[in-house]
Order: C-alpha cells, then structure tokens, then sequence
C-alpha cells in the first residue's frame, strides 16, 4: 500500500511538472504540441525528478509553481471573462502582458520560500498562562519539542537560545520528542543532549520520546540507524536529563510530571488510567505526550495540563489549515473540561529547511495560583 501510494504521489508530481511546462512554454506562443517540443517537456521532468533525489527542496518548489500557476490560470479565465467588454483599455493590456511573462507564480514562489527560509532560523517564544486553584505557588515550565537537530536547522541556532531559556529561570523543563531523528547523526546526537544538558531549571530537565527520536523509520526510509536505543538513553541520561517513559514523578511539593510513551510504538504504551493510577488527584498533574492524544482521557482522569508537539502546525502553507481542520487539535491552546492542552509548532521543521506557515518556537507555561 505505501509503495502504491509512493508511486502514485510520484506520478502526480510527473504529470503535473509535464503539464506545468507544457503551460508555461504556451505563454510565448510555442506550440507544445510539437514532438522536438515534447521531448523537451519530458526531458526537464527527468532534469527536476533528479534534483529532487539531491535536493527534496526541489518537491517544494514545483508544487508551489504548480498550485500558483493553476490558480493564475483559475484568476486569468474570471478576469477574461468579467473583463471582456474591456480588452482595450490599459489595465486589460497590462494585465495580459503579465499574465503572458509567466512570472508571477515564481515571484510569489520565490518570495514565499525565501520569507520560509528566514523563519526556520528564528525560534521565538510563545508563552501561555494557566491558572489553577491545586497550587499555592507560580512555576514556570518550559517545553521544547520537535527539534529535529542538524538535519533542517543548523546547530549554532539551538545553542544560540540556551542562555535565553534559563534567563526565564524556569522551574520546570519538558523536551516533548523527536529532539533527534533519522537523519541525525550519533556525534549530533550526543552534541543536541549535551546542549540541551545546559537548561537550568529548580527541579530538572525531563524527556519524553516521539515517533522519531529511536530511528524507528530507518527501515522503511532505506537509512542506515546511526545509533542505538540504548546509546541514546545513555547520551540522554549522561546529561542529567531524566527519561520518562510510561512512567510519572513528583515535581516538588505540588506538582506531578507523567510521561506517556509515543503512540506510534508498535508494541503498545500503558494506558493513561493504568499510567496515572497511583497519583494524587489533589496535586497538579502535568502529562507529556509527544502526538496530542487523548486528551479527553486524560481530562476524565483529572490531568490538568498536556504538553505535545509533532504537528509542526502544518509548516508548509496552507497545509496547518488542512491539518487543523481534519486533524484538530493542531497547534496552540485547547480545553477539555478541566484540562488544558497545550501544541508546540516544534523548534524546527521536517523534511525541509523552509517554514511558511506558523513559527519555530520554544513554549513557555505560566501556571499560576488562583490562590493568591
């Protein structure tokens, strides 16, 4: 099924890459139709699929000059037909010559792609407030998730931020997963967990793992892993950063920190009611969970604060508002009865150096005391 699914994306983006320069060869009045002219065509659809094996970004590119020049054709047939009692008048003319340079969808393109580079290099704060009657005292939690390092993202970017994190002097802090992944190296995954080894916080740094961090896709994606479960563990570990895997601990006086094992894991993770079942209601109960799920459960089970991530919120435009729409809850703050839910877009993206929707953030969680 995967594979027919591969072959059939692969198709797609042939025909439509064979379609879009049949297009774009039109506008200057070549005749497509010729068979020195359909060679060609078919000739730049092997040249792109080749920059596409060395450089994925190529995908992105061609999509996007696809999707402008269909919805430039969509513009140009409404505009034809409102504006066809004015075909002589300047704007019309204008119009025509524009449409017929064929530029506007790869200035657009450009734009959109050089605007995503620039915010893939920038992580910025996003900072949420709870408020909750189970706690005398403020604290301060800050989750990072979805770094992804070294892979779209360059390292200094990270390191650059470590300093800007401990200024919040947070008392808690959360890595929600997939903090490494397949194409991260063994070096780079030790270097990210020594980083990351530098947040100070009052009662630590916590882990959580993601559908990425243990290489499980390697396999499926013709990867070599670079490293092992245990090897990763160890490197986590060896940087005063405690794993919770399915498992949960007191945070001070007032607060309890559970982890949930990522969904995605074939053999199973424990049940949120048998994970939670030994706590103490009365405390506040913070549940890490890279994928937001089931949060209604844990709402039912009296968790009072969720923290996931692995969304990205879409990344690339208008995909965070498909996923938002089908795939809810997506990116940024929810309430499930008493619980509130709370997305991080990620520190980084995936799969490409380029972010047009939403931001490369790190969270920051006010929870505050109704008590005061």
């Amino acid at each position: 099924m995967v594979i027919l699914v591969l072959a059939g994306m692969i198709l797609l983006l042939a025909s439509g890459l064979y379609w879009l320069t049949g297009r774009w060869l039109s506008l200057y009045r070549i005749d497509v139709k010729k068979r020195n002219i359909r060679l060609l065509r078919l000739g730049i659809v092997l040249l792109v699929a080749l920059f596409c094996v060395l450089w994925r970004t190529t995908i992105l590119l061609v999509m996007h000059l696809m999707a402008l020049f269909l919805l430039m054709d969509i513009g140009a047939f409404v505009i034809r037909r409102l504006g066809a009692k004015n075909r002589e008048e300047k704007w019309f003319c204008t119009f025509r010559r524009i449409y017929h340079s064929g530029l506007v969808p790869v200035v657009i393109t450009c734009l959109m792609l050089a605007y995503g580079a620039y915010n893939m290099v920038h992580i910025v704060p996003t900072e949420y407030t709870v408020s909750t009657e189970k706690v005398q005292s403020d604290y301060k939690v800050i989750l990072l998730t979805d770094i992804h390092y070294d892979t779209v993202q360059s390292p200094d970017i990270l390191k650059g931020k470590i300093d800007e994190i401990n200024a919040w002097n947070p008392d808690l802090i959360v890595l929600g997963g997939d903090i490494v992944e397949e194409g991260t190296s063994k070096a780079s995954m030790e270097e990210v967990f020594r980083v990351l080894g530098g947040l100070k916080s009052t009662f630590g740094t916590y882990y959580v793992y993601g559908n990425h961090d243990r290489q499980d896709y390697a396999d499926a994606s013709n990867r070599t892993r670079t490293y092992t479960p245990q090897e990763l563990q160890e490197a986590i570990e060896s940087n005063g950063i405690t794993v919770l895997c399915d498992r949960w601990v007191p945070v001070g006086e007032e607060l309890i920190l559970a982890g949930r094992d990522d969904a995605s894991r074939l053999s199973g993770r424990a049940a949120a009611e048998e994970l939670l079942k030994d706590t103490d209601r009365e405390r506040f109960i913070i549940t890490a969970d890279h994928q937001p799920l089931e949060t209604k459960e844990n709402a039912e089970l009296g968790v009072d604060l969720q923290l996931s991530g692995h969304t990205h919120a879409g990344q690339i435009f208008p995909v965070g508002y498909f996923t938002d729409w089908l795939l809810e809850p997506n990116y940024g703050k929810y309430k499930e009865d008493e619980c509130t839910l709370i997305v991080s877009s990620g520190t980084t993206g995936w799969g490409f150096p380029v972010r047009t929707q939403g931001k490369c953030e790190y969270v920051v969680i006010n929870v505050n005391s109704k008590n005061k």
